[in-house]
């Protein structure tokens, strides 16, 4: 009895939420809420370090981070991934034309290929591949990359920013680590592509892939960085009541919560 009490008090300490066993085995970091304080931020971050066994999950905010959101340009990622496997794309050399339209931002105004689309997260050129892939095509590959709740219907602009399709954080980086591990049901050559135009920056020992989100009253940073001795995934949602101003702050908080674990260098941006 002594035995178990002891056990029971450990993981208590450990781990703060164990629901189920279909539920990610939680530990909360309230202390990370400094990091949202100094950046005037409300949202939730999700870490998982697997560069040493028994990672857990670790959380700011696991309420919010159980949410379901739209994943906005996130969605960039598995989008790209379909693109793909559908013949939409054959390569990262096709060149798509700008139709000569101005839209908002200026980066967007030129012909693209699938890496400066992504870098650029250029909305129109994802707006042809959906029409290209079509709604049907779209939820049976959602289905197999069981990426959220694999509803791609409704929205005007796209359903990844205005309709039915949502994902929480949690389900995010679960979509993540089985694309670093190539276990989605794809051609491996594929998601090898997708890891590569999603590279941010890379030092010596160690590679960033991530993608940003905006819907308008939230944003998305999340992605990965591989180590020799393992990969840290990250998923990060905040609120941003001041829109474009706010944008900054995803990658901000990010940052100096994976700096302060060692899980990226400092840098001086």
């Amino acid at each position: 009895m002594r035995l178990f009490s002891a056990v029971f008090v450990v993981c208590f300490m450990l781990v703060s939420t164990v629901h189920s066993a279909s539920t990610p085995v939680v530990h909360e970091r309230q202390d990370w809420k400094t990091f949202f304080d100094q950046h005037d931020a409300v949202g939730t971050l999700v870490v998982l370090d697997q560069r040493s066994a028994n990672a857990v999950f670790q959380v700011y905010n696991s309420k919010r981070a159980s949410t379901p959101y739209l994943p906005a340009s996130t969605y960039k990622i598995p989008h790209a991934l379909f693109a793909l496997e559908h013949g939409v794309v054959k390569d990262e050399f096709q060149v798509f034309k700008w139709d000569g339209k101005k839209r908002d931002f200026d980066v967007w105004n030129s012909d693209h290929n699938l890496r400066s689309s992504m870098r650029g997260s250029v909305v129109w050129v994802y707006q042809w591949m959906a029409q290209q892939i079509g709604e049907q095509a779209a939820k049976t590959y959602l289905e197999k990359a069981d990426y959220g709740n694999a509803d791609p219907s409704g929205g005007k602009d796209g359903y990844w920013l205005d309709g039915n399709i949502r994902i929480n954080a949690f389900e995010q980086i679960s979509f993540l680590q089985k694309l670093y591990a190539n276990s989605l049901p794809f051609r491996v050559e594929h998601q090898r592509l997708v890891k590569d135009i999603i590279v941010v920056e890379a030092g010596r020992d160690w590679i960033l892939r991530a993608k940003t989100g905006w819907e308008g009253s939230f944003g998305w940073w999340v992605g990965y960085v591989e180590w020799p001795n393992g990969p840290v995934f990250f998923a990060l949602n905040i609120d941003t009541p001041n829109r474009i101003g706010d944008l900054p702050k995803r990658e901000a908080i990010t940052r100096t919560v994976l700096q302060s674990m060692q899980a990226l260098p400092a840098t001086d941006r």
